[in-house]
């Protein structure tokens, strides 16, 4: 497959959907999303972010929702067992995703913000953490 640039829903939604087929299959990070998404919602959870990447790639208002409480149920869940380590192999995964299918602008713009969206929701997690933990 030749790479090319992302420039429509389409191109984010392969984006996403390769992404969360690595995740799902990933030792270190897999659990925290097949433990958190039921088989049923995949589909429906997939949606979801392609409107929240599409939303943030191209500034269509689509997503609806609260990334931060979401990951801090998702972390709260997993007795707060999210660390700095897990946000590195998120963005790695998706580097790696977008490296072998996209090139250009827009592929640039998706690391970047995802390097910003990963840093920021870190912070939020660990200021929830309990004390005692992290």
């Amino acid at each position: 497959m030749s790479k090319k640039e992302i420039v429509n829903r389409a191109d984010v939604y392969l984006l996403v959907s390769s992404f969360y087929d690595k995740i799902k299959k990933d030792e270190i990070i897999g659990h925290f999303f097949l433990n958190a998404i039921p088989e049923s919602e995949w589909n429906n959870h997939l949606e979801h972010l392609t409107d929240f990447w599409e939303t943030n790639l191209f500034f269509v208002r689509k997503f609806k929702g609260n990334p931060i409480q979401k990951h801090r149920n998702v972390d709260a869940n997993s007795n707060f067992k999210i660390s700095q380590e897990h946000f590195g192999r998120w963005l790695q995964l998706w580097f790696t995703t977008i490296d072998e299918l996209f090139i250009g602008e827009k592929a640039y713009q998706a690391k970047e913000r995802a390097r910003n969206i990963a840093s920021m929701l870190f912070f939020k997690i660990y200021e929830n953490k309990p004390k005692n933990i992290g």
